[in-house]
């Protein structure tokens, strides 16, 4: 069906200008990674997670190689056997000490992670971002893909940070972090893995829970407080074996396994098999999400 302007009749008078058509772009999934940057970038919270994050992990490093430096002065006058001493450098080895802090930084980071998504329902915001999306999943994906992307770069610049601030004090105690070291540097890329999963899981369970409060209470009880009630009960109760079997496979300790803090944790997965049974956990968690966020309206 067409339709047909008549022009006006009185000779001076113009014909009126045609409507502008404004370009229509199709949605993709580089415009959609695009959007969700920004929507990261502009949130007041991610600045302040970030720099809470770096100040986490250099400030624990600096501690910790203080406490380095005052266990040596104490026992410069002992000698310690030789397997002491690997002992001691097991767990106040330098890596232990550039990533002194990556357990609360992971913490930290899974509150952005789970900001990410609850921050859009409590605003409603969500329905526009499906509104624009209306497959979801790919919304969905450009979380994630942001998420740790920033959560790869902030932990590794923490880390270096954590190099520079603890080298001054582990150089002068002949502690300095042999970069050639295959095991070394597998800690440290280990931390960033543990990290990025903590936080992608993080993104998960505030995906299925939909609730700001409740998903920090649920990431930092798997992360923080199961654990611990763990640690005691390894204590008294080690000769149970299912008790040490349960905590090794808890997501923290499991993913512990590749960080510096593996060897420090009894009857500890291998590091490779560790970080992958975090991997599983967080895998699961996400799909959860997603098959939640297909079924359910916002």
């Amino acid at each position: 069906m067409s339709a047909t302007v008549t022009a006006p009749a009185g000779g001076n008078e113009s014909a009126p200008a045609p409507a502008r058509r404004s370009r229509v772009r199709n949605v993709t999934f580089p415009r959609i990674l695009r959007s969700e940057w920004i929507k990261l970038w502009t949130l007041r919270s991610t600045w302040w997670t970030l720099g809470s994050t770096v100040v986490i992990m250099a400030g624990f490093a600096l501690m910790m190689a203080v406490v380095v430096q005052f266990l040596n002065d104490q026992m410069a006058d002992v000698e310690m056997a030789a397997e002491d001493q690997a002992s001691m450098d097991a767990v106040l080895g330098a890596p232990t000490v550039i990533a002194g802090g990556y357990e609360f930084a992971a913490l930290v980071v899974g509150v952005l992670g789970a900001m990410v998504i609850t921050g859009e329902y409590s605003t409603g915001m969500i329905r526009s971002t499906f509104a624009a999306n209306p497959g979801r999943l790919g919304a969905f994906t450009a979380k994630a893909t942001v998420l740790a992307a920033v959560t790869a770069v902030l932990t590794s610049v923490s880390l270096l940070l954590g190099w520079l601030v603890s080298y001054p004090i582990l150089n002068a105690n002949d502690m300095t972090l042999d970069w050639s070291d295959g095991e070394a540097v597998r800690k440290l890329y280990g931390v960033v893995i543990y990290t990025v999963l903590v936080a992608l899981f993080a993104l998960g369970i505030g995906t299925l829970l939909r609730h700001t409060a409740g998903a920090i209470f649920t990431v930092v009880a798997v992360f923080l407080v199961i654990p611990f009630i763990f640690q005691i009960v390894v204590a008294f109760a080690s000769s149970l074996d299912w008790v040490l079997t349960v905590n090794k496979f808890l997501p923290s300790v499991a993913g512990s396994a590749i960080t510096p803090n593996g060897a420090q944790v009894p009857e500890v997965l291998d590091p490779w098999v560790g970080i992958g049974v975090l991997g599983a956990y967080t895998a699961i968690v996400l799909i959860a999400g997603a098959i939640r966020l297909k079924a359910q309206d916002a």
